[in-house]
């Protein structure tokens, strides 16, 4: 059994148009490759909502800040490709540079507010490119359903700006984030950990569920944040790029847990960069998110 490939954007649309005379709905799971469980999840819920499903593998080098890092990045498409056709994946989308950015090339989207902060104050136009190829990607596919993970908060949030805003016919779904049993999110970047730093991770998702209960219980924000960040980097993390209560949807900074949150962090352990992030609901009503969490990362895993 193998995935049938497409590269080039005529390729995809004549399956497409195929696929829309029979009256399939269509899902698209936009993807850098190097796929592990975290994506194959994505895939899985794809299959579940709509009768078509295209996975996209494309390395954007628009999204990347530093040449070395879009150098490095792990090009594995027969690896993925064995783990996507057991799945019953339809198409895998495999556009080159060329394809995706031909010469002369002069066009940027860019979502203004929400890319700003957080990772984006970090990483300088990496959303305007990440808001680029998802945009060309939805174009090109003309899928009803789109499937992103919640461990990208922010892109998922910018994503669904940016299809509100320019009107594109396409439903956004979110997926939870799938853990490790010891809690640590699944990355692409898990693999560059050392024993030793792996055996650190998981302290940043501990971290932020411990804190994510005490805000829901009432402690003051800025003192409970205070010590999160000190608790991580005495934990191991060589550096704290940031910790912050956001507003769950539009992402603003809050000064009280008065609607849902989200409690966003991102950190250096060694050369590697890992986020994360945990929702919050409004005082009162937190129950149980930890033991909750940990339940939905193993049945993810099984």
């Amino acid at each position: 059994m193998s995935v049938p490939v497409a590269r080039t954007v005529s390729e995809l649309r004549a399956v497409v148009a195929q696929w829309r005379r029979s009256g399939a709905t269509i899902g698209i799971v936009p993807t850098m490759g190097a796929l592990h469980d975290g994506h194959l999840s994505l895939v899985r819920k794809a299959l579940e909502r709509a009768e078509r499903v295209i996975v996209t593998l494309f390395v954007n080098p628009k999204q990347f800040n530093s040449p070395a890092d879009l150098i490095a990045y792990p090009r594995t498409e027969s690896e993925d490709a064995a783990k996507l056709a057991p799945l019953g994946t339809h198409l895998l989308y495999v556009p080159d540079t060329e394809e995706m950015y031909p010469a002369g090339f002069a066009t940027a989207v860019s979502v203004s507010g929400i890319s700003e902060c957080l990772c984006g104050a970090f990483r300088p136009g990496h959303f305007n490119g990440v808001a680029t190829v998802v945009a060309k990607l939805f174009l090109q596919a003309g899928a009803d359903f789109a499937f992103f993970g919640e461990k990208d908060f922010q892109q998922l949030q910018l994503v669904r700006r940016l299809v509100r805003d320019l009107d594109i016919p396409i439903t956004i779904v979110p997926c939870p984030t799938v853990r490790e049993a010891d809690g640590l999110a699944l990355s692409s970047r898990n693999v560059r950990l050392s024993p030793a730093q792996r055996a650190i991770a998981p302290k940043l998702a501990s971290v932020l569920l411990d804190t994510a209960e005490r805000l829901a219980r009432g402690s003051p924000i800025l003192p409970a944040l205070d010590e999160a960040r000190a608790t991580i980097l005495a934990a191991g993390y060589r550096e704290l790029e940031y910790l912050e209560l956001r507003g769950e949807t539009d992402l603003q900074s809050l000064a009280s847990l008065d609607r849902s949150a989200r409690l966003l962090a991102a950190a250096w352990l060694g050369d590697t960069r890992l986020i994360d992030n945990v929702a919050i609901s409004p005082i009162g009503s937190w129950s149980g998110a930890r033991s909750s969490l940990q339940s939905e990362a193993a049945q993810q895993l099984r």
